[in-house]
This record gives structure tokens, sequence and C-alpha cells, in this order.
């Protein structure tokens, strides 16, 4: 590529940049501002006073939300990571009648809005007498036809032909799958799990339906409850409970960024 052409494409990268990263880095300012800087309209704090994420601790059970928030996170992540694993170790290496129409039917899911199904998964949860517990927020998001494409794209990457040695070797079915399958496939196991621990952690309708109190809420429902107060005009302590909700994911995106990448394209390709 010609250094023009380059430093062109640099400058536009930068552009895009700035704007997708605008309204984080202005939240972030806002979260220092007096509701009277904030009114004027003003770019940057006065002072960088930390008043406001004081006020936000105070005002709500913030760090009870966020321990539920990373509970049920990590048990989605962990329970898909499971369930998708050995859906797709079935499809890929368990061959067996109709096969091929059943993974068709199950990836079909993903064309139903997640809307159509919510009222029957909530009717389902309240006849089990689960709501306002970890399995009402946790459970329902075990199968997902997503994870379980994105595994078995990788799986099929992995020679049958080993599978058939191991067969003969001895190896198991599940140890197969314990020791072979899985560390082969780390990256997409790995992308997984931070695709469903993020999906999971930014969810606000399902967990404002299926709890009541503050017991297993989350900290999306939290950040709606301070703009709920009286003082909701106060968007400088509102932007403080954002920045302090949204910090884990972008930490969580900064650091896995290139395996997530990685993981996201290395089943298209065999």
């Amino acid at each position: 590529m010609p250094l023009s052409q380059k430093i062109l494409f640099y400058i536009l990268l930068t552009i895009f940049a700035v704007m997708v990263f605008f309204p984080v880095g202005y939240a972030f300012l806002i979260s220092f501002m007096t509701p009277q800087e904030v009114l004027t309209g003003s770019i940057f704090p006065n002072s960088f006073s930390f008043s406001n994420y004081e006020q936000a601790f105070q005002r709500l059970p913030l760090l009870k939300y966020l321990l539920n928030s990373f509970v049920v996170s990590t048990l989605v992540m962990i329970g898909q990571i499971l369930v998708c694993a050995m859906a797709a170790y079935v499809f890929v290496f368990i061959p067996f009648r109709g096969s091929n129409v059943i993974f068709f039917l199950f990836i079909s899911t993903m064309m139903i809005p997640w809307e159509a199904t919510m009222i029957p998964n909530f009717l389902m949860i309240q006849g089990f007498g689960w709501t306002n517990t970890y399995m009402a927020l946790t459970l329902p998001f075990f199968a997902s036809a997503f994870g379980t494409f994105l595994l078995r794209q990788h799986f099929k990457t992995i020679p049958y032909e080993l599978y058939e040695a191991a067969q003969i070797g001895g190896v198991g079915k599940l140890k197969f799958f314990w020791k072979v399958v899985l560390p082969m496939s780390k990256t997409s196991v790995v992308t997984l799990g931070a695709y469903s621990f993020l999906t999971t952690w930014n969810m606000y309708l399902w967990p404002l339906l299926t709890t009541t109190n503050d017991k297993v809420r989350t900290v999306q429902i939290g950040i709606r409850q301070l703009q709920s107060n009286e003082s909701a005009t106060d968007w400088g302590v509102v932007m403080a409970g954002v920045m302090i909700i949204i910090l884990p994911t972008l930490i969580l995106l900064f650091l896995g960024q290139k395996q997530l990448q990685k993981g996201l394209t290395q089943g298209a390709i065999k």
C-alpha cells in the first residue's frame, strides 16, 4: 500500500474511532460534572470530583447489583459453553439419522425474535416458582443456536480420523470430548464465553420481568432506578453509575479483542 493511501487509511480509522468512542468519553466527563455544568452543556468539568460516584453507591446497592450481574453472567457463560459444546460435538462426531435436519431446525430458531418467546418463558419460570432466583436469570439462556453453530463450525476443522483413531485406541466419547476436542477449540470456546458474558451482563428486559426485589437484580435495572428517582435530572450521578457498569465490559473487550476476532473467523477457514 502506498504511503499516501496508508496515511489516509489511518486518518479515516482515527475519525471513525473518535466517533464511536465519543459517547463513552463524554459520559465519562459528565460523571464528574455538577448538575449546573450538565445543564449548561459543558464539555469538560471544572474539577474532577468523585462525589457523583459516592452518591451512586449511596442511593442504590450497586455492589449487590454488580455481584448479581457477575454471578448471573458467569453462570450463563459456563452453562452455555457446556451445553453448546456438547450439542456441537454430537452434530459433528456422533452422526445419527436426521442430524442435518435437526441442526438446521435448531439454527432456524435464530430467526425467532426473543420478544416472541419471552412470555412463554416467563410463564414457565413463574409456574416453577423461580421468580427472584438465579435459576430464572440463567437457565433459559444455557442453550444457544449461535453458540452451537460457532462451535460446530470449529469442531468440523478437527479431522474425523482423529476421532476414529481415538475410538480404536479405547478412548471413550466423553474423554475424547474433554481431552481432545475442547483443548483444540480453545479459541472458539473463549469467544463464546466472552460473547455470552457480555450479552448477559447487558440484559435489561428479562431481569426486570423476572425480579421484583433487590435480592438478585442486576446492574442494568439499578441504572434505571437511578433515572427513576426524584433526582433523575442529576445526570452526573447517572453517568457515574453507567461508567461503573460498563467498566468490566470495556476491560473484557480491550483484553480479548483479538481473541474474539480470531474465534469468530477461525471456524470459517478449514
